[in-house]
């Protein structure tokens, strides 16, 4: 209405709000196909950069800048997330978990993640056109997707 009624500067500014309130709501849709249900056992904290799963059984910590893979697999019937820290130490976050859905800006914010392959990834797509990662699971039909993997982190050959 804005945009409509005010003449050429208004037209401006309702034309950028339009804008913000497209993008508010093409990101409030991919968090809402992010969050899922709360059917596993277990909690899911993020707090200062660090990954918290409170789970019946097992459980753990990982810290955000630690972090250098992120894979989804499907074991038993349900579809976890499996944070590696560079030491080789691992984590497995089912995605219905309560408060999984911290996950998704914890996640978004690491650098090279976006939303939207965040988002292919619950789809079962792999990002940008590559082929689906797999082999870590000794299942032949597990679904095991490499989400993420840090870049420039490793050793270097002397």
């Amino acid at each position: 209405w804005t945009a409509t009624r005010g003449g050429w500067l208004l037209a401006v500014a309702g034309g950028a709000v339009a804008a913000l309130g497209a993008g508010w709501t093409l990101l409030g849709l991919r968090r809402m196909r992010f969050a899922a249900g709360t059917e596993a056992p277990g909690l899911v904290e993020v707090d200062e950069g660090r990954v918290t799963y409170l789970g019946p059984r097992v459980g753990g910590s990982i810290s955000l800048p630690d972090l250098v893979e992120i894979r989804l697999l499907a074991l038993r019937g349900r579809r976890v997330w499996r944070l590696r820290q560079a030491d080789g130490q691992a984590l497995l976050v089912p995605l219905d978990a309560a408060g999984a859905e911290a996950l998704f800006d914890a996640f978004s914010a690491l650098p090279g993640l976006g939303s939207s392959a965040l988002v292919a990834a619950l789809d079962g797509k792999a990002p940008d056109g590559a082929a689906p990662q797999g082999g870590t699971l000794p299942a032949a039909n597990s679904d095991d997707r490499l989400v993420w993997r840090r870049q420039g982190r490793g050793l270097t050959p002397v």
